[in-house]
């Protein structure tokens, strides 16, 4: 398995039979060069969207296009984004478990927000999600943009993840501190990657304070289109 980071919030995971691209954000992202685009998108088979807003979803549906992937994601934005034009995936909601290959991902609650520009307008995309990415013997948790929540108890006692990919960066979602709080609490991680930090001075730029609070745990800082492999 192959974890990589393409900056901010946006992922390729590389498990089973499958190269999942996760709220992949190219244009615009202060992290992501033009020219490693196609690098960070080749051979891509799905692509799972946490959430409506422009960090997360501005590239969807361009890339779909180009690369042939179905867009996978809550029922409102991803129909959404089909009558965008990208390529009909599997519109499902909070609970529901889809397969892809030998991959089964499970939608999950997160506590954020979500809209999008249609038309001039900013509509409201339905509710704000992560992922349990289960494949090659592990559980992946995805948070998206979340903050501390309840439910993070019955998910990790639940599905078990033994990686977590945290939203880290303070300010629109958990900060380093939190995050360390909230996995020590609710997880047992033996991974952790932060995301979601460095892209702007507004966010946090280092993950030690995510270290040191959780001791014993693998905590990697990612580096952009540099493999984690696991």
């Amino acid at each position: 398995m192959q974890i990589i980071w393409l900056g901010h919030g946006s992922f390729r995971i590389e498990i089973e039979d499958q190269v999942l691209l996760v709220d992949p954000w190219l244009n615009g992202n202060p992290m992501m060069k033009d020219q490693d685009h196609d690098a960070a998108t080749a051979g891509a088979t799905q692509i799972l969207v946490t959430h409506g807003h422009g960090d997360h979803t501005a590239d969807i549906v361009a890339l779909s296009q180009k690369t042939g992937a179905p867009v996978s994601g809550i029922v409102e934005l991803a129909k959404t984004l089909y009558g965008m034009g990208a390529t009909e995936g599997q519109a499902f909601n909070k609970g529901g478990t889809v397969r892809f290959g030998k991959v089964d991902v499970t939608m999950v609650p997160a506590s954020h927000s979500s809209s999008m520009e249609v038309d001039g307008a900013t509509r409201y995309m339905g509710m704000e999600i992560g992922y349990m990415i289960a494949g090659e013997g592990h559980v992946i948790y995805v948070s998206g943009d979340t903050g501390i929540m309840a439910d993070m108890a019955w998910m990790g006692e639940y599905h078990r993840p033994d990686i977590g990919i945290l939203s880290a960066g303070g300010h629109y979602t958990m900060d380093m501190k939190q995050a360390a709080w909230a996995a020590k609490t609710y997880f047992d991680f033996k991974t952790v990657i932060p995301c979601h930090y460095r892209t702007f001075p507004l966010l946090e730029q280092s993950a030690d304070a995510l270290k040191q609070g959780l001791p014993g745990v693998d905590v990697i800082e990612p580096q952009v289109l540099q493999p984690i492999t696991l």
